[in-house]
């Protein structure tokens, strides 16, 4: 797995789609593909009343990446400093394997460049200090960005401060 990981906020997320357009954008990405996606659950009954729930899904950067092992020509590598995996455009030669390899169908289909495209977590603008564009964008900041141990650490802080929360408030 590579060095960092966006995670969603169910709670926050509206499912405005914001993060995948600004994707496109960004990485001139056609209509049809889509490197991160928004994924929406719902409706379920929740304290009786109906209720939608949204993830973003973007690449993982597995540490196995079922992708790059099935590239027959290395046109995907991972970065050494910080293990993202990436697509070599100008090797890659459209065989659609790596599409065909991912359980989670990230790598896309470019038509207009026939090649494949993937979920880089904008190397880019991290290595510009600055979160992928599909972070930055979002109106109710539902994705964070970071390394796996700080994300789930504040995670369980901000958990167990509302459990204290909410026992200061029962006593």
């Amino acid at each position: 797995m590579g060095d960092y990981i966006i995670t969603t906020n169910p709670q926050r997320c509206i499912a405005c789609h914001a993060c995948e357009i600004a994707c496109k954008s960004e990485k001139k990405i056609p209509l049809e593909a889509t490197l991160g996606k928004i994924v929406v659950l719902g409706p379920k009954m929740v304290n009786g009343k109906p209720k939608m729930t949204s993830l973003f899904v973007p690449c993982f950067h597995c540490e196995k990446a079922w992708c790059m092992d099935a590239c027959p020509v290395e046109a995907i590598r991972r970065r050494e400093k910080d293990g993202l995996v990436y697509i070599v455009e100008s090797l890659c030669v459209g065989c659609k394997a790596c599409i065909m390899a991912c359980p989670w169908h990230v790598p896309q289909w470019n038509a207009d460049a026939g090649k494949a495209v993937k979920c880089d977590l904008c190397m880019d603008r991290i290595d510009a200090g600055e979160e992928p564009v599909c972070v930055s964008v979002c109106p109710t900041n539902a994705l964070q960005f970071g390394r796996p141990e700080a994300i789930s650490s504040k995670t369980r802080e901000a958990y167990g401060l509302g459990l204290l929360e909410k026992n200061l408030t029962a006593a």
